[in-house]
């Protein structure tokens, strides 16, 4: 027979957010992202934060691989994936881009 202790007891949902830093939601239609010894194919920036963003590409990529992403004619990010789902892809920047580079990206939709 159960006890009060041990019982199912409710408890609070876990926090889905987990980002150090809020992500801006945008779209950038200037994105590519390229495997290793790959050509880059064309994506489509969904949010970004300094330390990572949401993309679409199109392409079916494993957690831990390492990706490219130019945004904008700018620069390639190297980046991790983190999670893969219905042609969406999250990444973390293997290191946090300059504030001044995500303020061109989200002052240029202003």
């Amino acid at each position: 027979m159960a006890t009060r202790f041990s019982q199912y007891r409710r408890v609070e949902p876990a926090s889905i957010e987990q980002r150090a830093e809020p992500r801006l939601r945008l779209s950038i239609t200037r994105a590519s992202v390229r495997r290793h010894g790959k050509t880059p194919i064309d994506a489509l920036l969904h949010d970004l934060s300094t330390y990572g963003c949401r993309i679409a590409a199109g392409v079916a990529a494993e957690e831990g691989e390492r990706l490219w992403l130019r945004f904008d004619g700018r620069m390639p990010i190297a980046a991790t994936v983190v999670w893969c789902l219905d042609g969406m892809v999250g990444c973390r920047f293997d290191t946090p881009i300059e504030r001044a580079v995500m303020r061109a990206l989200t002052l240029r939709l202003a």
